[in-house]
């Protein structure tokens, strides 16, 4: 059985309206917003952290681009006034921001990580996190990404590139537990 420690963070990374952009093209794991809310849902009514992260690109044309709607975050999974807020510019939530002292201050070293990219940001954060001695979890389930070009111009499903990220994650940096049972364990 999982257990959650009574702090343990729940980071929602750049559940931003950019990324419903049709321009990123066909992706996997459509219930993935649903999940990511129920998550939401319990870390709220149990008092435990939220940290959401939202990516303030420095490339025109981005879909995160500063001033524009798709820098905003979902209705659904937007942040309550009192929920950490942490701005990003590269794909890992810890590089060059203060997230790491964030978390260290008030105890936490068990992280929840939820969101996309998969194989971008998610997997990004995850790395770190693992890599900087936080027990970090990923819910399958709760995380997505897109149909992905190779650079031999080999176009991978979603499925494939999704499964081949978390697999990396799992080798050492994370544990992939579903996201229901990590509802049981609130």
């Amino acid at each position: 059985m999982t257990t959650l420690d009574s702090n343990a963070a729940l980071i929602i990374i750049d559940m931003q309206k950019g990324m419903l952009s049709p321009q990123l093209g066909r992706r996997n794991n459509l219930g993935a917003e649903l999940r990511i809310g129920q998550l939401l849902s319990g870390w709220r009514a149990s008092n435990r952290p939220v940290v959401h992260v939202r990516h303030i690109s420095r490339a025109p044309g981005s879909v995160f681009w500063p001033g524009q709607a798709g820098c905003e975050f979902q209705e659904a999974l937007a942040p309550l006034a009192h929920e950490h807020v942490q701005e990003k510019n590269v794909p890992d939530a810890f590089a060059a921001t203060g997230l790491e002292r964030w978390l260290r201050v008030r105890g936490i070293r068990q992280l929840v990580m939820v969101g996309v990219i998969t194989n971008n940001s998610l997997e990004a954060t995850a790395r770190s996190g693992g890599n900087l001695g936080f027990d970090v979890i990923v819910p399958p389930d709760t995380t997505y990404t897109y149909d992905q070009a190779d650079l031999n111009g080999r176009v991978w499903p979603a499925e494939d590139v999704h499964a081949l990220s978390l697999s990396n994650l799992a080798m050492d940096y994370a544990r992939v537990i579903e996201a229901s049972d990590l509802l049981k364990a609130i």
